[in-house]
């Protein structure tokens, strides 16, 4: 059996038209544009970097894997496999969100500490980004936005 056998449709345009895409890409760029937001809110500039940036309120990782998790199971049925795979998949990334990827920005903070000492002495570090996981909160609320996102576009869907 070869590689081309398997796969029975080539359109990648395909791809655009099932709800799961749309859900999940709606509630991710609902949650950076909620992070634009409060940023223009607090700073009063606009900065376009927080629509690709990580970290930050809302996750937008926990929004955009529960919005593909969400529309799978409100199409597909939540007892199905496909369900069960994309629930798997949504609580692995976010408590990597909440656990490994913010100790690693915890690291940072310390390391940058360290570095700003070393700077003291004539010495150029880099400077290591600090923002990186998510906060418990964070990541609720980004599971959250998503739910509802999957929903309002499964609605709008049919």
């Amino acid at each position: 059996m070869s590689f081309a056998s398997v796969i029975t449709d080539w359109n990648v345009g395909h791809f655009f038209t099932h709800p799961w895409f749309w859900a999940s890409f709606c509630a991710w760029m609902a949650a950076q544009m909620i992070k634009l937001l409060r940023s223009l809110v607090k700073t009063h500039t606009v900065d376009f970097e927080y629509l690709v940036a990580t970290g930050g309120m809302p996750s937008a990782h926990s929004s955009m894997v529960t919005g593909l998790a969400t529309s799978i199971g409100l199409t597909e049925g939540f007892g199905t496999p496909v369900a069960m795979l994309a629930l798997g998949f949504a609580v692995v990334t976010m408590f990597d969100a909440a656990t490994v990827r913010r100790a690693a920005g915890e690291q940072a903070k310390v390391l940058n500490l360290m570095l700003k000492e070393l700077r003291e002495l004539k010495f150029k570090p880099k400077h290591l980004k600090e923002l990186l996981g998510h906060t418990r909160k964070e990541v609720f609320w980004g599971m959250a936005l998503g739910a509802c996102v999957a929903v309002l576009v499964c609605y709008c869907w049919r």
